[in-house]
């Protein structure tokens, strides 16, 4: 049963559906699915396979309640790679695990995985990640240029 799961959709309260649907279909890449007025509510497809949807809920919905969440888009590593950029050239602030501004992606060792952090129009902390596959270093916490690094020093010659 678990081979073929995946995580189909996530909400998420927003103060403007136009405002918030404009940013993930702007910035992030999501492609818009439909919009049901009647709820203020918008609903976006993540990736071109139409397998996992965003929500948006506005403020006079009952998910549209103001909180603040995060959630994470697998992507590419050369799309991650050029993520920091692309979104800075925007006016985006990107970040790294710590929550360092950097457009340099971070290392998370025990997955291992990739990944660079933002925000939406209401705060919310949307993630790129891309999984490595690479042996797990539990440890290891930091740049994605300081885990090549020591993978360089542990390989052998």
């Amino acid at each position: 049963m678990t081979e073929d799961m995946h995580l189909y959709e996530t909400h998420l309260p927003v103060k403007e559906t136009d405002l918030s649907s404009r940013f993930y279909i702007d910035v992030v890449g999501l492609e818009y699915a439909y919009r049901d007025l009647s709820r203020d509510v918008v609903f976006l497809w993540i990736g071109s396979n139409k397998r996992s949807m965003l929500g948006l809920w506005g403020p006079t919905t009952l998910w549209g309640q103001s909180r603040r969440c995060h959630f994470a888009v697998a992507v590419a590593l050369p799309d991650l790679l050029a993520a920091g950029s692309y979104l800075s050239a925007l006016g985006v602030v990107t970040r790294d695990f710590s929550g360092k501004i950097t457009t340099e992606p971070s290392v998370i060792g025990w997955m291992p995985s990739a990944q660079i952090y933002f925000s939406d129009p209401d705060g919310h902390s949307v993630e790129y990640v891309t999984l490595l596959d690479e042996t797990p270093e539990p440890a290891f916490v930091g740049s994605l240029s300081a885990w090549k690094a020591r993978r360089k020093m542990v390989q052998p010659s």
